[in-house]
């Protein structure tokens, strides 16, 4: 551990469990922390190898049959993402994710599968997939890595998991603990199950104060297949991801921003910062590589608006940038 980049936080969390065990001796608390870890420590291996892999996890309900029209439309929309280069990202379980597994494919798919005394056995399209199946002790550790892992999700029709899965996903989104991502409301062609709950959720919510009123940009809403792909391809067009400092945010983007449009871009966006101004610069990204970027101080309040603020740069007709075309040429200086 001596060499190990990321000792001090390693020693944090051994001092941690140390602390711990100075005052907890019952069993069924230490048997949650051995699981959590367990549960942690396996997923980590998994995802490691795929971490620079786009990834699109699929919310739905296992009581989906295969005559469903949301059955055929999953299986759909996972050989979509892969046609587009994403991996699919199921709950492992039947009916939608049995049919997000089987349109992605073994080669594609994911499978997160949670310990419940009924109802969740993995599918036959992701269980015989090697090292492609996790298979999780806790709902807290598994929903961590859907939120970690994922680039993009789509929710179809679902019951209270499927529910519980996208308030979870909302609320760590609305309250900025996980990057934006686009998050896609998918029913078929003349299901209206959606309908209801969205205008429930943006006229009564954001009515009575509970919500912003752009809070409504968290969300978008599909019909098909195609198109819920298209809406998630069309939100990392220029935006590339986003990283949370301590103090400010930066947008990493595909194609530089031309100076030119910052002083419109902080005239339409002023409400968004909580100081300062929009600017342009370069930074790391996860993979080290040096890419143009945003950067602003902004209200962790109007999550909403930076949704807005994505879509408006994507719709910006910004020329392709060649400079990422060969990224190993412009890897991010490493300090000695």
């Amino acid at each position: 551990m001596r060499g190990h980049p990321q000792r001090r936080l390693i020693e944090r969390a051994l001092v941690s469990l140390l602390e711990i065990s100075r005052g907890e001796s019952d069993e069924d608390s230490w048997r949650l922390i051995s699981g959590a870890l367990a549960d942690i420590s396996e997923a980590l291996a998994v995802f490691h190898s795929r971490r620079a892999t786009r990834k699109i996890t699929v919310f739905g309900s296992a009581r989906t049959g295969p005559s469903d029209p949301a059955y055929a439309v999953a299986e759909e929309l996972a050989a979509a993402a892969v046609a587009e280069g994403f991996e699919v990202m199921t709950g492992a379980g039947g009916g939608v994710m049995e049919a997000a597994n089987r349109g992605a494919g073994c080669e594609s798919s994911i499978g997160l599968n949670v310990d419940l005394p009924f109802e969740q056995h993995a599918n036959r399209y992701v269980s015989g997939c090697d090292g492609r199946l996790l298979h999780f002790r806790y709902f807290f550790t598994r929903k961590l890595f859907f939120l970690r892992e994922s680039d993009a999700l789509v929710v179809l029709p679902g019951g209270y998991g499927t529910l519980d899965e996208l308030f979870e996903s909302l609320t760590l989104i609305q309250t900025g603990r996980t990057p934006p991502i686009p998050l896609v409301l998918l029913a078929p062609a003349g299901d209206d199950f959606w309908e209801g709950w969205e205008q429930h959720m943006h006229e009564g919510l954001a009515k009575r104060g509970l919500i912003s009123p752009e809070d409504h940009s968290l969300l978008m809403r599909a019909r098909t297949a195609p198109e819920a792909i298209a809406l998630i391809c069309r939100f990392y067009r220029v935006f590339h991801a986003a990283q949370f400092g301590a103090d400010r945010l930066e947008l990493l983007l595909h194609v530089p921003f031309p100076t030119a449009l910052l002083p419109p871009l902080n005239h339409a966006f002023a409400d968004l910062l909580e100081e300062g101004s929009i600017q342009a610069g370069e930074s790391c990204d996860d993979r080290g590589i040096l890419r143009p970027c945003l950067r602003l101080h902004i209200d962790k309040r109007r999550i909403g608006r930076l949704y807005q603020l994505i879509d408006h740069l994507n719709a910006l007709d910004l020329p392709p940038s060649q400079a990422l075309e060969h990224p190993g040429e412009r890897l991010c200086a490493v300090e000695s």
